[in-house]
């Protein structure tokens, strides 16, 4: 029995309808921009696994550092204790963070990143003895699976079964070419009609509604508008942080700053699962009192996990040399030639590129759904073509690792463009 079938005895995977879906690839290794499956085929990870890796699979720099700490230290209880990689770490991301950033909140992932963002607006107003209950978030937004960050999501694949259950959550139109001032007006009317405790949002890109990016100019007069309001700001940086747009975070495009980040994905180089969310020093005063029910209760039995830190501050070491800066820069000057070949295709639709992002929107006769038959034809072909990318929708996307190297993205590429003739 081999180790897809020795799966279906008893694995239930994320997103996944097992009834209908085809079995899951079973993956045995991997090596920079690389895995291979039981059979020994080899697939280019064209999206860096969920966007986690930029750094390559089995990466002996930060291989070395968990092992080391593993030999040190490998967990213990952040309760009433610390230990020197999660001080370490804490003050290497103070160095790269907006100034404005000074108080670190650790947790498990992306999701549970942005639950402590909105627990903590939420909990901000009321410490001052303020009812403010609503949230707002944009339109197709993806902020994560647990129950306040799927309330600020927009996706209704993902959270229809839940409606009635959720946090109070007003959707304002993404600030994309066309629909700013829709944008500014509808912050402006949810402001003021409504008891908003905070904003979340994905800077200049939004993930999983297809990669649609929007101009920095837009996002800085809706957090003008929060600011000059009193409205907490979020920056859910779980997928663009770490250089995805070019920079170290998205945010570092803005001239108004946000009042929380929400860090995860590659801060560990896709090693181990660890999150932080960011605070000013406002936000944390505000729970900073002698009566200890203003803390913040919130916690998780891995929070800080010094093995997890210590694969972070290798990840950071990475990020920040020259040679994976000129990385960055080399995979979105490849993106850029692509686009400028493939714009004018009478299959597509729009192409749009932000750092290692690239993507493409394929034409078709109807709206396609986000896990309709067109995407799961495209998935298919490019698995046959040993390339891993999940279309949303007729949204195609690369978000590779930074080490991919240019003959392996020709070969992505090419088997794209060949799917824009063959699917």
């Amino acid at each position: 029995m081999n180790l897809t079938e020795r799966d279906s005895r008893h694995l239930w995977h994320p997103y996944t309808q097992h009834k209908t879906s085809k079995p899951p690839i079973a993956i045995i290794k991997g090596e920079g921009a690389l895995l291979w499956d039981e059979n020994n085929k080899e697939y280019i990870d064209a999206i860096a696994s969920w966007w986690v890796n930029p750094f390559g699979h089995s990466n002996k720099f930060i291989a070395d550092a968990i092992y080391k700490q593993l030999t040190t230290l490998e967990h213990v209880l952040f309760g009433g204790f610390t230990h020197e990689p999660a001080v370490v770490l804490a003050e290497k991301l103070i160095e790269i963070l907006p100034k404005n950033q000074q108080k670190l909140f650790f947790s498990d992932n992306g999701s549970t990143a942005v639950e402590v963002a909105i627990k903590v607006a939420l909990q901000f107003f009321y410490n001052k003895g303020e009812k403010r209950t609503t949230i707002i978030a944009f339109e197709n937004a993806f902020h994560g699976d647990t129950f306040a960050a799927m309330a600020a999501s927009g996706i209704s694949c993902f959270t229809e079964a839940f409606q009635g259950m959720l946090i109070d959550v007003i959707r304002i139109p993404v600030p994309i070419k066309g629909q700013m001032q829709d944008s500014l007006n509808a912050l402006a009317e949810a402001i003021q009609n409504n008891n908003c405790a905070g904003f979340i949002f994905e800077p200049l890109v939004q993930g999983a509604a297809g990669m649609v990016m929007y101009e920095s100019v837009g996002l800085d007069k809706l957090i003008r508008i929060c600011h000059e309001n009193k409205v907490l700001t979020i920056a859910d940086e779980v997928m663009t942080g770490f250089g995805k747009t070019g920079r170290t975070f998205a945010t570092d495009y803005l001239n108004e700053k946000p009042d929380m980040m929400c860090l995860s994905k590659a801060l560990t180089g896709g090693t181990i699962p660890m999150a932080i969310t960011t605070f000013t020093q406002d936000v944390y005063d505000a729970f900073y009192d002698e009566d200890i029910y203003k803390a913040l209760f919130h916690g998780h039995t891995f929070t800080a996990n010094p093995t997890g830190c210590a694969a972070a501050l290798a990840s950071l070491s990475l990020l920040q040399t020259e040679e994976m800066q000129a990385n960055i820069i080399r995979v979105n000057k490849s993106h850029l030639g692509f686009q400028k070949h493939i714009e004018h295709h009478p299959a597509v639709v729009t192409t749009r590129v932000l750092g290692v992002i690239f993507a493409l929107e394929i034409k078709t006769e109807s709206s396609e759904s986000y896990y309709g038959s067109l995407r799961n034809k495209l998935y298919d072909f490019f698995i046959e073509n040993g390339i891993i990318l999940r279309p949303i929708g007729n949204i195609v996307y690369i978000l590779p690792p930074y080490i991919i190297t240019d003959d392996q993205l020709r070969k992505v590429y090419e088997v794209i463009e060949k799917a824009l003739k063959t699917v």
